[in-house]
């Protein structure tokens, strides 16, 4: 399973936005310059968190985007699935897809995966990212 660009930048965003929550809205240029992101990609992702409305928007001088709930309030498996969708790491975990679902050796050890991943995601938020981040840990060494 590899994350698209597209969601690596937009959790960045999503990030940028939570750091920067009691400022209110805060206009996408500036988030291009800081994180480095072409402002065009930023434009075409911020769309995909509005449309979830993980983000609110203000137009005019004072205009910008912001997060829409508090950074403790919003999972990284919320910002992912927005961007692409349900998280599932092989097809025939639906099912559907699958004519050997009821005699596959394999399936419990997909299934068993996808949920660990989904449950990471789901109990991950915005604030702990950060506040790992300024504790200087991670959940794993890299």
């Amino acid at each position: 399973m590899k994350l698209s660009t597209k969601v690596r930048y937009g959790l960045r965003l999503a990030i940028y936005f939570a750091k920067n929550y009691d400022r209110g809205y805060i206009q996408l240029s500036e988030v291009s310059k800081f994180e480095r992101i072409s402002l065009k990609y930023l434009e075409q992702i911020i769309v995909y968190l509005k449309n979830s409305k993980i983000v609110t928007s203000q137009r005019g001088s004072k205009g910008g985007y912001k997060l829409s709930k508090e950074p403790k309030n919003i999972t990284v498996k919320e910002i992912i699935e927005s961007i692409e969708g349900p998280i599932k790491i092989i097809e025939c975990l639906d099912k559907k897809n699958c004519f050997k679902i009821n005699n596959c050796e394999t399936f419990i050890i997909w299934k068993k995966l996808n949920e660990a991943i989904n449950n990471t995601l789901q109990n991950t938020t915005l604030e702990d990212l950060i506040n790992n981040f300024k504790k200087n840990t991670l959940f794993y060494e890299i």
